[in-house]
């Protein structure tokens, strides 16, 4: 069964809002009933809502004006003007400035079912259809207001072809949204591959990503289908882009530009077609002006930027993950633990989680494989929140912090010589350098006095 439409009605006549009120709960919707913006604005934080239907005078804060914080609290959700006649030449100016549209007073039942139903039409395609088939969020957990406007936002988005760059924190989830787009999108049939630039080796991330042709290089004993050529039709994840280097970069460029991928060897380019999400925790704009990272293919990859939130900035959606974690984690575990005592979970949600939701998962499952009873107690969470100083870290973490100090012993054993550290570490200097400015090492800081 579908969930209506959620409409925030806003307006100082206590008639007209009882009678528009009635006709939009006759059709079917979810109605919330307001006399003045302020009243929306905090309804709004505290739950959201599918559209704005508002009146354009108001005690206080005007129409126009909640437009605008609505705006930029949430831009994806349409907004509907109330006016006189007096005003529609203001109304038509407020349609160019991003309403959706606006009713001239009186309006029919019918004239404003049509309107709201563009609206939500506009906001989520297919809503009924996609609410009925909400599989295309099932790994995001969330009731957080900020949250359900970036989902609202990924949905729109998911609908058209557009590269998507996604920008957050480690472990905030970037690549459960980048599936969730992609499962919500006219691709969701094929395929989604996901690719860590961070994780692979920079001498086999060329050939993991656009394949080879047999004897193309030593070792190359057969052909090899790249990750680029087995997304096409769907959607190829490129999680940490900002890691990649410069030499790919301008391959990247090319497939996206072109449309076709030349793996290393081949005499010619295969034509592709993929829908491209990109990730990264680092700003790429710093990256550009640094040179580490080129400016065209970053207006290529930031087509449509989403940030994800830490998990700090979305605290009430804590209980409902750690209860999401526990089950799939106690059922893998075989595990009879319901859940958390009410102690535990308030620690649970007033942590500082600088590990976002990786760090979430973590605890709990560390909870979950060590409690003896049916509900995990304060004591165990605290114990596991205190561990995850020295919690293992993911392979990219781990490889990330290895090379690191890596280079730094080199700078170190070399006092800051540049060419000596590059000719221990087998190096060329213009690739021993690229690795100095990804990790954002200083020689002249180890240079000897």
């Amino acid at each position: 069964m579908s969930t209506p439409a959620r409409i925030i009605l806003v307006d100082d006549d206590p008639d007209l809002l009882r009678l528009v009120g009635l006709r939009l709960g006759a059709a079917g919707y979810e109605v919330e009933a307001l006399g003045s913006a302020e009243a929306a604005l905090n309804a709004l934080a505290a739950r959201r809502a599918d559209l704005l239907l508002t009146d354009w005078r108001l005690p206080g804060i005007d129409g126009l004006e909640l437009f605008e914080q609505v705006r930029q609290r949430y831009p994806a959700m349409p907004v509907i003007l109330l006016t006189a006649h007096g005003t529609v030449p203001d109304a038509v100016d407020a349609v160019s400035r991003g309403v959706f549209g606006y009713l001239v007073k009186p309006f029919d039942g019918k004239a404003l079912l049509d309107k709201v139903a563009q609206g939500l039409s506009l906001a989520s395609p297919g809503r009924a259809v996609d609410q009925a088939a909400a599989g295309w969020r099932s790994g995001l957990v969330s009731r957080s207001p900020v949250m359900e406007e970036l989902l609202a936002e990924a949905r729109m988005v998911a609908s058209t072809g557009a590269s998507v760059l996604l920008r957050g924190e480690s472990g905030t989830g970037k690549e459960v949204l980048a599936k969730a787009i992609h499962l919500a999108s006219p691709r969701a049939g094929q395929a989604f591959i996901a690719v860590n630039c961070g994780a692979i080796p920079d001498n086999l991330l060329e050939s993991e990503l656009f394949g080879h042709e047999k004897g193309s290089f030593t070792g190359a004993s057969a052909r090899q289908t790249g990750l680029v050529q087995q997304a096409d039709g769907g959607t190829l994840f490129l999680d940490e882009i900002g890691d990649m280097p410069a030499p790919l970069q301008v391959k990247l460029l090319r497939v996206l530009q072109e449309r076709e991928v030349r793996p290393v060897g081949a005499a010619r380019a295969t034509p592709v077609d993929i829908r491209l999400v990109s990730a990264t925790h680092r700003e790429l704009e710093t990256l550009i002006q640094e040179g580490s990272f080129r400016e065209d293919l970053f207006y290529r990859l930031n087509v449509v930027s989403l940030r994800l939130p830490p998990l700090a900035e979305r605290r009430e959606d804590i209980p409902l993950l750690a209860a999401h974690f526990l089950e799939k984690i106690a059922s893998r575990y075989q595990k009879a633990v319901s859940g958390f005592a009410a102690d535990a979970l308030e620690y649970l949600s007033a942590a500082s989680w600088p590990g976002n939701i990786r760090q979430l998962a973590n605890v709990v499952e560390q909870c979950c494989v060590l409690t003896t009873g049916s509900l995990v107690t304060l004591a165990q969470v605290q114990k596991a929140v205190a561990g995850e100083a020295s919690a293992i870290p993911t392979l990219a973490e781990a490889k990330r912090q290895f090379e690191r100090d890596y280079l730094e012993r080199l700078l170190r054993l070399t006092g800051g010589n540049v060419s000596d550290a590059a000719r221990l570490a087998d190096r060329n200097r213009t690739e021993f350098y690229r690795l100095l400015q990804k990790h954002e090492l200083t020689p002249a800081a180890f240079k000897q006095e």
